[in-house]
């Protein structure tokens, strides 16, 4: 991690500020000493409409993009992403935002269907935007396997899908996005990802034994594109990025 006094003090804007990893972001920017400004409806902003955004970016130096979406429809996903990243896009060159810096997702050119598609389309107009950017693609976070658990269920089982993860801690990825806000705009950097390749059906019944969900948990293959990247391992990291420290088990055991 880099020395937090030596950049100064800048304004950021966390779009989903209020996240698994946003919440992060926001702590982590704070405790560097940076003024954070979190765009949510209750603040008076609505990414979606493009509300309430040009008096809430007034003075920002860099929005952190790490919105959400819960939704497995390539349709439902490109109308939500593209409508948050043009709004945010259009709104910063109206109040001179100086960088606009989105996380998004080890592996989505290899499938870019369902959630994945408005990942894609999200990266193609931060790309083409005249604000000065940054992109950085990190795998799965450990809170996944928690939010996919009882999603699909069959009778007695719970479903996964069968896939090979590489999971980071989601404070690890916020930390990386300041240090990025930081450091200015970079194109896309080194992809993030975590310390080792796990099943995520060993995830899913780590997880449930740990918070006292017993359950019968089976893997699935995903069909077409998106499972075969799954299932190949092609939602992991290669040889050139970074990693994180904190394993999955590290992770459960401090749940308990």
């Amino acid at each position: 991690m880099s020395d937090p006094h030596s950049s100064p003090p800048l304004t950021i804007a966390v779009a989903g500020g209020t996240g698994t990893v946003g919440q992060h972001v926001v702590d982590v920017a704070r405790r560097r000493g940076h003024e954070v400004v979190v765009l949510s409806r209750r603040r008076g902003t609505d990414l979606v409409a493009g509300t309430g955004l040009d008096d809430a970016l007034r003075g920002v130096d860099v929005v952190i993009d790490v919105t959400s979406q819960a939704t497995q429809d390539s349709g439902e996903s490109r109308a939500f992403f593209g409508a948050v990243t043009r709004h945010l896009l259009a709104a910063e060159a109206r109040t001179d935002v100086g960088h606009h810096l989105a996380l998004s997702i080890v592996g989505i050119d290899a499938a870019p269907t369902g959630y994945y598609a408005g990942k894609a389309l999200q990266e193609e107009l931060v790309e083409q935007s005249p604000v000065p950017w940054t992109i950085l693609r990190a795998t799965q976070f450990h809170e996944f396997a928690a939010q996919i658990y009882g999603a699909i269920t069959l009778g007695p089982l719970v479903v996964v899908p069968r896939m090979v993860s590489e999971p980071v801690a989601a404070v690890e990825v916020a930390v990386r996005l300041v240090e990025l806000a930081e450091a200015g705009p970079s194109g896309r950097v080194a992809d993030l990802g975590g310390p080792r390749r796990e099943r995520m059906v060993d995830m899913v019944r780590g997880w449930a034994r740990a918070t006292g969900r017993p359950a019968r948990v089976v893997a699935v293959p995903v069909p077409g594109a998106l499972g075969r990247v799954m299932r190949n391992g092609g939602l992991v990291t290669g040889a050139d990025a970074d990693n994180g420290t904190q394993t999955y088990a590290e992770w459960l055991a401090a749940l308990r």
